[in-house]
């Protein structure tokens, strides 16, 4: 039995190296680097409409004990910039460029059992859908009991305690029993508790969380948003929350990156976002969140449909849905300006959108 991870994170909060299968620290560990930098990342789609550029040049930051939230519509690239992270890309996708660092380890140019070393030891996944994502014919506690028979090398009945270890950290009523319950038998709450504790199970450093409100009502989706934030503050994780609703991240979140058309448009400490927008997209997508002060009336959309990324247009990728959108804005990509303190948008009205 190989070990892929140490003993987490060390005394004093660091966290511990990454052993590869061979027993070998991965190479360019350095645990005073940034705990997750995606850096101009590329994937594409090759398929029989033609090419499909999915992410183009998706940069961002996430520090140890903080959460970046990341904002987009449907097909905006977020869950496939996540799935880069994990390594995990469904084909007849690949990452054509950029680089995923994790404490330094540039993860796209290990080899895949390295890469599986880091995989949940370090990088865990939520995914969007707890129902696919189980599965139905094995009973939830065999489920995440598999990771410490896997990974640790523990027996059945040691391995079956801590899944109830999980489920209850998960705050799931009648752990005990519940363990050895099928997928079917939970609500769809208690499913995504489900998938928080497969994913918390090896103790990671970093928790990527995939929509994992989704088709869940308002009370539930705070009760899901309150846990992962206790949790992430009790374990100091990175935290990445991909979601299409602003209104869901504004309380939890650290840092925003706002992603339309495979690119990322806007990165913003949560409050000024909230407060001063720099880019129409982001505007428009605050204006979209429903307001109790706007009862009985229309809720405000976003003209238009996102882009098609196999013929995304030329400039700006939003200029066909852009209420600020002039001649430069068809003809030269904006890069992101710097447009305040840790602030950057992809717009080159910038001034005017944050003025209005």
């Amino acid at each position: 039995m190989t070990t892929t991870h140490d003993a987490g994170r060390s005394g004093d909060g660091a966290t511990a190296a990454v052993i590869t299968p061979e027993g070998r620290t991965l190479p360019g560990y350095d645990p005073r680097a940034p705990l997750l930098q995606v850096e101009d990342l590329h994937v594409e789609f090759h398929t029989r409409d033609g090419l499909v550029s999915a992410v183009n040049g998706v940069s961002y930051t996430v520090n140890e004990g903080e959460t970046l939230g990341v904002i987009g519509e449907s097909g905006s690239g977020k869950s496939v910039t996540a799935q880069a992270i994990m390594g995990i890309v469904p084909a007849p996708g690949r990452v054509a460029s950029g680089s995923v660092r994790y404490r330094g380890v540039d993860l796209l140019r290990l080899k895949d059992d390295q890469r599986r070393a880091v995989r949940a030891e370090s990088i865990a996944m939520v995914f969007q859908d707890a129902l696919s994502a189980l599965n139905p014919v094995f009973t939830v506690g065999f489920q995440i009991g598999e990771l410490f028979r896997k990974h640790r090398g523990l027996r059945r009945s040691d391995a079956k305690k801590r899944a109830v270890e999980l489920l209850d950290l998960v705050k799931i009523p009648d752990a005990k029993n519940r363990v050895n319950a099928f997928p079917h038998q939970f609500s769809g709450g208690m499913r995504q508790r489900v998938m928080i504790a497969m994913a918390l199970a090896l103790d990671p450093d970093v928790l990527i969380a995939d929509e994992p409100t989704t088709a869940l009502d308002v009370t539930i989706q705070a009760q899901v948003m309150d846990l992962l934030a206790e949790l992430q503050q009790e374990r100091q994780m990175g935290l990445i929350l991909i979601t299409h609703d602003m209104g869901v991240v504004a309380d939890v979140s650290d840092q925003i990156a706002v992603m339309y058309a495979g690119k990322v448009v806007e990165r913003s400490p949560v409050h000024p976002i909230y407060r001063q927008p720099a880019h129409p997209y982001t505007q428009a997508l605050l204006r979209s969140i429903p307001r109790v002060d706007r009862k009985g009336t229309a809720l405000d959309v976003i003209e238009g449909l996102p882009p098609n990324l196999a013929h995304i247009p030329p400039g700006c990728s939003f200029n066909p849905r852009c209420p600020y959108a002039r001649e430069k804005c068809r003809v030269d990509e904006p890069p992101l300006y710097d447009v305040a303190e840790h602030r950057w948008s992809a717009c080159h009205f910038w001034e005017e959108v944050m003025d209005s």
